[in-house]
């Protein structure tokens, strides 16, 4: 059997979904013929579709022919929504591109074009709407083939006619040596030549009256072949969704061997596999090359992911240009608001959620108002809650134009990393790029790894405006670790601080989205559209004359235009067409302006320093950015910011191997010293160092007079516990958290809540969630204790260190962690450490005091 996958596009209105329907009802895959308009049709089976009379999201059908399965994917033609669509593309065959009859080619349909020509699908074109008045083939076809291509070629002729012959000759030497010879064409050779883009057959015809869809749908079948047989398992996930149940559906394309119910994909295990068409779908046990499948159980899947032998695909042409700041209702709990956000942004790549946890705002980046407006009511139907969204902004990025190194190093005591990045200005276009340039012996390739892994896992931001950045390449050119003391979490801070301290020294870029454009207007408007352009900061050619009309083309900054449509249609009445597509990020037209608008301060970005943490004598302190340069251990760039000789510098010094202990600054685990950190924390009267810990050096030096001794705390005592560290540091909840790791917490929480009620102080219990993606800080009162989750990117350590900070001003507060003395030198400020046996100890203690008290009241 002969399976293919083939998708329908088209600008909006022009029939599509109306075509899908009339190819269904043509091979008998459906009895009754429906309306868009009558909200009936088979395949717009949203109530946001019905109620809009457009396709939103792609939806399948499985057409039967002879001896061929064809599985129909009808995409959205609406612009705002071409991130659908473009993902759907990445799993197609054949295309069927359709165009009004009566409009003829529109921009939107062009930029459909470039999308085909970039994945090479080979298309069939439908042009539509033939029974409306004005329509004439002779000029639609001149019309494609200047606009689109000139290989779009008629095939409502007779194809042994001369006239089809010497135009499909044209475009293929094999088809002309044979028109030559006097040789009727073969089946095969237009089929070849269709696959190969080497001619675009074009067909005329009424979807709504079915005029011209069954010659249509036949002649797929006859110049259509299948892809090469692949017994290599392989598929591409393509679309993300939901059925009514709430199960988690993940849509892919089959291209090589087999995938059957219960097969592992990862450590995932597919749970059933189903064929839809419409709104109902077939369960089958296994699902082969060209099958079009929706599978349950996969929850880590994401559209464009390639499995097997398939590599994950690029999907880049379409980006978010707006973005949105949601307004919720006081009775919406923002932390679920935003869980439901992230669902959606799972399900849709293009629709970028961005959480402010200094302003605790949820916005949103979209490509137009209309995708607003749906995503309004996917929240409402199926969250239950309604969002407004404040007038939207641009969605800017940053760039560098220089050449800098970024240094980052991160030492409290016990914890060591440092990182050396070169930062260079990339294409226009290119995005991120990460690479590294680093010997073996420098740092350890396990290392390398990990910090290319921090620079993907997070989305950097630039200077000037706290923008994304693009189109910058990051190279891995030095670093080091220590044998015993480096752990994954101190790269992730140093990578982090590496970047942010690079962008510092490089000359910034602020960059705009900017549309591509063309403006028609009658004759005696163009001053006028060139007035409006040049003041707007548009780019255009020269006009072009069509007649009664002139033509602009050009590039616009989408700030300028975002509202220009409708100025166009009320100066020109109507009669003028202004249509735009994005393409690409460029140099911002009036960046002074916005960057003084933003008021961004980079310094005062917490959440992303350029700072560095060193230690020294035991104690660690923060070392402003543009100070780091005098504390960091290895050498910089020759001829950058960082690139001179550094006096008394040992490059033979321990590298990532970590010859010896003492070859790293701060690194020092002596008991003795260990004990002097003690009585510092208990309140001996000289307490500089604890006061210094997150103070620079120069601050340290400038304020260097006598304290008197810290004051007794006012406030209750204060316990905070490093719930997942204490629970492997405990033998007990060590064995259970193997099998299960919620009844570990739970027996942690119970424990702790026990111990709150015998000693009466407060108790923080903490547990990480930083890799949880889109998790927010999280606080429940269980009990008589607080249980706090961390959000996503902050780790229990960053957290206890906050939170302790603050505390120790007016209490008393004791750290509990298999890794104290990691805590006591974080922290400094008079915290107390206490070690996980030492909790424990306590702990048995409590629950004595507990059974004697049960014993003392049971008599």
């Amino acid at each position: 059997m002969k399976r293919l996958v083939i998708g329908i596009l088209a600008h909006v209105d022009s029939g599509k979904t109306s075509l899908s329907e009339g190819l269904l009802y043509s091979s008998g895959d459906i009895r009754k013929l429906g309306r868009v308009d009558h909200k009936t049709s088979f395949l717009d089976t949203s109530s946001v579709e019905k109620d809009r009379g457009i396709t939103v999201f792609s939806k399948q059908a499985v057409i039967h022919l002879d001896d061929t399965e064809i599985t129909l994917l009808d995409t959205p033609g609406h612009i705002d929504f071409s991130a659908e669509t473009e993902r759907t593309l990445q799993v197609l065959d054949y295309a069927v591109l359709v165009i009004n009859g009566s409009d003829g080619v529109q921009n939107h349909t062009r930029t459909l074009w470039k999308l085909l020509e970039r994945y090479s699908i080979p298309v069939f074109v439908f042009i539509n709407k033939m029974d409306l008045p004005g329509t004439n083939r002779d000029d639609l076809i001149a019309d494609a083939q200047k606009k689109l291509s000139d290989s779009c070629c008629r095939f409502d002729r007779e194809f042994s006619s001369e006239e089809f012959m010497e135009e499909a000759a044209s475009h293929d030497e094999s088809l002309m040596q044979k028109y030559f010879d006097g040789e009727a064409f073969e089946d095969a050779d237009l089929t070849r030549c269709i696959k190969e883009r080497k001619i675009f057959p074009c067909f005329f015809g009424s979807a709504l009256k079915l005029d011209g869809v069954d010659s249509f749908l036949k002649a797929i079948d006859r110049f259509t072949e299948a892809p090469a047989e692949n017994d290599e398992l392989s598929a591409r996930v393509f679309k993300i969704s939901e059925d009514e149940q709430g199960n988690r559906l993940t849509h892919m394309k089959i291209t090589g061997g087999k995938f059957r119910v219960r097969d592992m994909i990862g450590e995932e295990k597919i749970s059933r596999l189903r064929v839809y068409s419409g709104l109902k779908f077939q369960p089958v046990d296994e699902a082969v090359q060209g099958m079009i499948v929706a599978a349950t159980g996969l929850d880590s899947t994401y559209p464009g992911q390639g499995i097997g032998t398939e590599e994950d695909s690029v999907s880049d042409f379409f980006e978010p240009v707006l973005t949105y700041k949601a307004d919720l209702p006081d009775d919406v709990n923002i932390s679920e608001a935003l869980n439901a956000f992230r669902k959606l942004e799972s399900e849709d790549p293009k629709l970028h959620v961005i959480w402010s946890e200094q302003l605790k705002e949820i916005h949103v980046q979209v490509m137009g108002e209309m995708q607003l407006d749906i995503l309004k009511t996917l929240l409402d139907d199926r969250f239950h809650f309604k969002v407004d969204f404040a007038h939207g902004n641009i969605a800017y990025k940053e760039t560098i134009r220089t050449r800098a190194e970024g240094v980052g190093h991160y030492e409290p005591l016990r914890h060591y990393a440092e990182v050396h990045l070169l930062l260079e200005p990339g294409e226009p276009g290119s995005g991120m790029v990460f690479d590294t340039d680093c010997r073996e012996e420098v740092l350890d390739k396990n290392w390398q790894r990990l910090v290319l892994t921090h620079l993907n896992e997070k989305t950097h931001l630039g200077v000037l405006t706290g923008s994304p950045l693009t189109d910058m390449k990051i190279t891995v050119v030095s670093g080091r670790a220590h044998l015993k003391h480096t752990e994954g979490g101190d790269f992730r801070q140093a990578t982090y601080r590496a970047v942010r301290n690079g962008l510092m020294y490089a000359e910034s870029v602020l960059l705009e989205p900017w549309y591509e454009y063309t403006l028609e207007v009658p004759n005696e408007f163009v001053g006028r559209a060139i007035s409006d352009l040049t003041a707007m900061g548009c780019e255009f050619s020269s006009p072009e004359t069509l007649g009664d009309t002139s033509l602009l083309k050009g590039r616009a900054p989408v700030a300028s235009v975002r509202e220009y449509h409708t100025e166009v249609l009320g100066y020109t009445h109507g009669k003028g067409i202004f249509s735009c597509s994005l393409c690409g990020y460029y140099p911002c037209h009036n960046a002074d302006e916005i960057i003084e608008e933003m008021d961004y301060n980079a310094d005062s970005d917490v959440e992303n320093s350029a700072d560095s943490v060193f230690c020294e004598h035991g104690s660690g302190f923060v070392v402003k950015w543009n100070e780091v340069g005098e504390h960091m251990h290895l050498p910089g760039i020759a001829g950058l910011n960082y690139g001179r000789e550094r006096v008394g510098e040992d490059d033979s010094a321990a590298s990532s191997s970590g010859r010896s202990v003492n070859s790293f600054r701060g690194a020092h685990d002596s008991e003795k010293e260990l004990m002097a950190i003690f009585e510092m924390a208990y309140g001996k009267p000289n307490e500089e160092r604890s006061r210094n810990s997150f103070r620079t050096k120069k601050e340290i030096k400038e304020t260097s007079v006598k304290f008197k001794a810290k004051p007794l705390p006012k406030g209750p005592e204060y316990l905070l516990v490093d719930g997942y560290n204490i629970i492997f540091a405990w033998d007990e909840l060590r064995d259970i958290s193997k099998s299960n790791l919620d009844l570990a917490r739970s027996m942690l929480i119970n424990t702790m809540s026990n111990y709150q009620g015998i000693y009466g102080c407060e108790v923080i219990v903490v547990f990480d969630a930083y890799k949880v993606k889109g998790q927010v800080r999280e606080i429940e009162k269980v009990g008589n204790i607080s249980v706090v989750y961390t959000k996503e990117s902050e780790t229990a350590d960053t957290y206890i260190e906050k939170t302790s900070h603050d505390l120790s001003r007016e209490h008393r507060v004791r750290v509990a962690t298999s890794d104290g003395a990691e805590q006591i030198i974080i922290l400094g400020n008079g915290a107390y450490r206490v070690s996980a046996s030492e909790l424990y100890e306590e702990v048995k203690i409590a629950n004595r005091r507990i059974e004697e008290y049960i014993k003392e009241n049971n008599r």
